[in-house]
C-alpha cells in the first residue's frame, strides 16, 4: 500500500505549467512540522516536493500562495533523470490525488494578494512529458 497524508504550508506559489497535451500540473513544496522539537526546543519541519495533476492544480495555483495551509493525500512516486552534467539525479515525491484548502477564506484572501504580488516564476509555454510519467 502506497499511501501519504501531508498537513503543512506551501514554501511558495505554486509552479503551475501544462504538458504539450494540455493538462496542467503543478509542483509545490510542502513545509510539514515534526511533531516534536529538536534538543535546542526548536521546531523542525520537513519540505516534502509534491505534484499535483488537473483541474486541482489550476485550483491550487490560483487560490492559495507562499504560506497556505494545505492538506493532501496521495502516493509517493520515485523518478530519476539525466541533469546538465550527465549525472543521474533520483527525485521522491508526493503525487496528490486529493488536496484541500485549510486556511480561513480572509487568510486564503491574503495569500492569494500575496501571490499576486510576487513575480512570476513558473514556465507559461507547454513542456514535453512522456507519458509513463503520467499517474493515471
Amino acid at each position: 500500500m502506497n499511501v501519504a497524508t501531508l498537513v503543512g504550508r506551501l514554501t511558495k506559489n505554486v509552479d503551475l505549467r501544462y504538458t504539450s497535451n494540455g493538462k496542467a500540473v503543478g509542483s509545490f513544496t510542502v513545509a510539514v512540522n515534526r511533531p516534536f522539537k529538536n534538543a535546542n526546543g526548536e521546531q523542525e519541519a520537513d519540505f516534502i516536493l509534491c505534484q499535483v495533476w488537473g483541474k486541482q492544480a489550476e485550483n491550487l495555483a490560483q487560490f492559495t500562495g507562499k504560506g497556505s495551509q494545505i492538506g493532501l493525500t496521495g502516493r509517493i512516486q520515485t523518478r530519476s533523470y539525466d541533469n546538465k552534467q550527465g549525472q543521474r539525479v533520483f527525485v521522491t515525491e508526493v503525487v496528490a490525488d486529493r488536496v484541500q484548502f485549510l486556511d480561513s477564506k480572509k487568510q486564503s484572501d491574503q495569500g492569494r494578494q500575496d501571490s499576486q504580488n510576487a513575480p512570476y516564476q513558473g514556465q507559461a509555454e507547454p513542456f514535453d512529458i512522456n507519458d509513463d510519467d503520467i499517474p493515471f
